[in-house]
């Protein structure tokens, strides 16, 4: 074995909470090490959210061009598409910020291992925490070690290993033909057809990618409306655009079984409401994008034993008002995905570095977990933040709607973009903004201006107040506030 080094801190794991918690950890003076068993970023960066933005883009670019581009006047005859380039796009945007992550750990000080990190003893007293290295697997769903290769110690630790992708028990992934999110990022040559089982985001950006790209895709849902965690209108919008963009769709449909065959399987779905209604759909790829599940396979050595949470690790993040997000373990921390929902990166960078500054002692606002924006990157586009109208049914609350199509909007018009909307939902009788969804071009980016005016306790009338420029996509949050006071413009 290695000599035994002494850290501050370590933390297991690299992706957007890991790394970014070890930079703050850094700053703060804290001697600081980073164990990763495949790539620095993590999933999100190297099979998760950038490479597949990198496709969303592609896919954006040639639907928009090929299929819109004689409205503009151009012309696309012999547009083509080369998979291998389009896959390797994405590839390269991955490995360009896996190299920047790197970079990072080196101008910070921060000590890079690589391998599988097994916590071996929590903190007891002056004993610190124990961290055996060990030569990780290549196991990218489960994911453990095999030989120990060295051992380490910190005052703490900060547990940040994420979540992989959940299969269906009955059809494991198999890489091939029952696919996850990452072979579909990197499937080396494009597929005729496609079902995709689940449609929250993961689900829908890869059947938004290959229908555009011209793989024929069918979407199946379990729930009685796609994006079911949406608010309900964002759902109808959704739905209608891409039904127009000619993806098939299977709503309240159980999915039963997958019989693989040699030219690809035969997805059974069973009608939710009436078990005796029973359909069969053949595709040369099955997607399987119906959630994540805790990636903590091979943490903890035999005898160690630490509280869970319906499979996640528990900590204090739900219970009090600020929280440590220490786990039962003493000196053992965790953060991300591998706690629970909201599965998001940004939910998980801004935990760590909550995580981080309260062992450092500093003061901090933390996360506020009612704040949250969450978005999907098909096209349209969906973004959304606060409470859906729903909910706030549900709450008791009294509430007010303001509602703004793209159609009457002049940049939406001019850009070709009308499809979608804005949706705000504010108090009675203070205006206060309580939620605010988002259909539509540029939805991801129109969000944080309502992020801001939720931290801020801002009402409608602020908003109505604030100047946006014309034409811009902005300008339609400024009419959406002054429709929930009834006196809207320019519809």
């Amino acid at each position: 074995m290695a000599n035994e080094q002494h850290f501050d801190l370590v933390v297991i794991g690299s992706g957007p909470g890991g790394y970014v918690g070890a930079i703050r950890a850094a700053q703060l003076g804290m001697k600081t090490a980073i164990v990763e068993r495949n790539r620095l970023g993590g999933v999100c960066l190297n099979w998760g959210c950038i490479p597949s933005k990198a496709l969303l883009h592609v896919a954006e670019a040639y639907s928009e061009s090929v299929t819109h581009g004689s409205e503009w006047g151009l012309s696309f005859e012999k547009a083509s598409v080369d998979w291998s380039k389009v896959i390797a796009s994405s590839r390269g945007a991955a490995d360009k910020l896996n190299k920047g992550v790197g970079f990072l750990m080196k101008k910070n000080s921060i000590t890079t291992i690589e391998g599988h990190a097994r916590i071996k003893s929590a903190k007891d007293g002056d004993k610190p925490c124990e961290i055996e290295i060990l030569k990780a697997d290549e196991d990218y769903y489960h994911g453990g070690g095999s030989e120990v290769t060295s051992s380490i110690t910190a005052d703490r630790v900060m547990i940040a290993t994420g979540a992989a992708p959940r299969g269906l028990p009955f059809a494991p992934f198999d890489g091939k033909t029952v696919l996850s999110s990452k072979e579909a990022m990197v499937l080396p040559e494009q597929p005729e057809s496609m079902v995709v089982v689940g449609s929250g985001a993961i689900g829908m950006e890869f059947a938004y990618f290959y229908n555009a790209m011209g793989t024929k895709v069918t979407v199946i849902e379990m729930m009685d409306r796609i994006f079911p965690n949406e608010d309900e209108a964002v759902s109808k919008e959704a739905l209608k655009a891409f039904k127009r963009q000619g993806i098939d769709f299977h709503v309240s449909s159980m999915t039963t079984a997958i019989d693989i065959k040699d030219d690809g399987a035969t997805v059974t779905i069973v009608d939710a409401n009436d078990e005796s209604k029973t359909q069969q759909i053949s595709a040369e790829k099955v997607l399987v994008g119906i959630g994540v599940q805790a990636r903590c396979d091979g943490l903890l050595a035999e005898g160690l034993e630490m509280e869970m949470v319906k499979g996640y690790i528990k900590t204090d993040y739900r219970d009090v008002d600020e929280p440590t997000y220490e786990t039962s373990l003493p000196g053992i921390y965790a953060i991300g995905d591998i706690i629970g929902p909201p599965w998001l990166a940004h939910v998980s960078g801004e935990e760590a570095v909550t995580c981080v500054e309260r062992m450092a002692g500093h003061q901090t606002l933390g996360v506020d977990y009612n704040a949250i924006p969450g978005c999907t990157y098909t096209s349209p586009q969906i973004a959304c933040i606060g409470m859906t109208e729903q909910a706030a049914k549900e709450s008791g609350v009294e509430y007010e709607t303001g509602t703004f199509s793209f159609q009457a909007l002049g940049k939406a018009v001019a850009t070709g973009a009308t499809a979608g909307f804005v949706k705000i939902i504010v108090s009675k009788p203070f205006g206060e903004i309580l939620g605010a969804h988002i259909i539509g071009a540029d939805a991801s980016e129109l969000i944080h201006e309502f992020c801001l005016a939720i931290r801020l306790e801002a009402t409608a009338e602020d908003i109505i107040s604030t100047m946006h420029a014309h034409p811009t996509m902005s300008e339609s949050i400024h009419e959406a506030a002054l429709d929930t006071e009834n006196r809207v413009i320019n519809s």
